[in-house]
């Protein structure tokens, strides 16, 4: 896409540092970075979010965002990683050219990605069933 950030960095027509590159996966540091070390992983064939991205390039994605971790594991000496995508303005994407962000986590780094910040109380049970009956895939 002619506008798109991330196919523009694709293309060498702006800068990064890349960590990692094949025929359908790029990745690269994030230029704002949440923490030391925080990489994004991206799909070379523009796909705006999760609902147009294929899947074998999504399983791809995956397994990049595997060896990037254990990496930043090895060499950064991180406590942990959170991965993080979101896709649709609902979701807070800002970028829409599908994304995935390694976040390397450091103890006491003082960074809040906690569910309890967000997580609804008082669910019934009920509820619950009724949700899982409408997203049951295969049955």
């Amino acid at each position: 896409m002619e506008d798109c950030i991330f196919c523009k960095i694709i293309n060498k027509e702006i800068p990064a540092h890349k960590i990692y590159e094949d025929d359908s996966v790029f990745s690269f540091l994030d230029n704002r970075p949440v923490s030391k070390g925080h990489v994004l992983v991206i799909p070379k064939k523009h796909a705006k979010d999760i609902f147009e991205l294929d899947e074998e390039t999504l399983k791809k994605i995956s397994s990049v965002a595997k060896k990037i971790a254990q990496k930043m594991k090895d060499s950064l000496s991180i406590d942990g990683v959170n991965l993080y995508h979101a896709s649709g303005e609902a979701a807070e994407q800002t970028v829409f050219h599908f994304h995935l962000h390694i976040i390397p986590r450091r103890k006491d780094d003082n960074l809040c990605f906690t569910r309890a910040t967000v997580a609804k109380e008082n669910i019934s049970q009920e509820e619950l069933k009724e949700t899982a009956d409408k997203l049951k895939i295969g049955e």
